[in-house]
């Protein structure tokens, strides 16, 4: 089943949302929602949903970045970026920690910022600990992209949505990427639309 995604100005959006109890966690209600959250994530396309961009107040969230998504990329796109396929998984009640001080630039969207996007600087290396969808504890060790996708879902699990963070300058639509700065690297980008002012 196919869950509503909702849109920026839900104020769901903008709430913590509540730690998951052990004795939910394993429970038929929350087994169903994460099968509909990971239809719902697939058929958008995305690379994660968190439970608030569904209307639900929880510390849950579904990733996963499937080779058909880049199929198009080349080797040199897929190594800037440091993308690589991620098998489906659930993090719950995460804690992220960012780890080092290094920084990377990319665009970033939202599925619940239909078609706009933006630069965002993200933490290159993160550590999430967290539990799985069976209540078992795991700690994510992650860099490049994977840390980004980390890092924006688990924004939305308190509250935060990728505008918090962007250069509010490069915030375009995805068909005015594709037309105007879609060969630009990032650097560019951010001078031609004066980015840092």
């Amino acid at each position: 089943m196919l869950l509503p995604i909702v849109q920026v100005g839900e104020p769901v959006l903008r709430q913590k949302a509540r730690l998951l109890r052990p004795n939910e966690i394993r429970s038929k209600e929350i087994r169903e929602l994460i099968a509909a959250m990971k239809a719902t994530m697939r058929a958008a396309p995305g690379v994660g949903l968190a439970a608030p961009q569904i209307g639900r107040n929880l510390q849950l969230a579904v990733i996963e970045d499937r080779p058909d998504y880049t199929k198009d990329w080349t080797a040199e796109q897929l190594k800037a970026r440091e993308r690589e396929i991620i098998a489906f998984h659930v993090i719950i009640n995460p804690k992220l920690t960012l780890v080092g001080d290094k920084r990377i630039e990319f665009f970033e969207g939202c599925l619940s910022l239909n078609n706009l996007m933006a630069i965002v600087p993200r933490a290159h290396h993160v550590k999430v600990e967290c539990v799985d969808e069976k209540g078992e504890k795991r700690v994510i060790d992650a860099s490049g992209w994977y840390a980004r996708i980390l890092q924006h879902e688990i924004g939305h699990l308190h509250g935060e949505i990728y505008i918090d963070h962007m250069y509010p300058r490069t915030l375009m639509t995805v068909e005015n990427y594709k037309q105007h700065w879609l060969d630009k690297s990032v650097a560019e980008i951010k001078k031609a639309l004066r980015a840092e002012e």
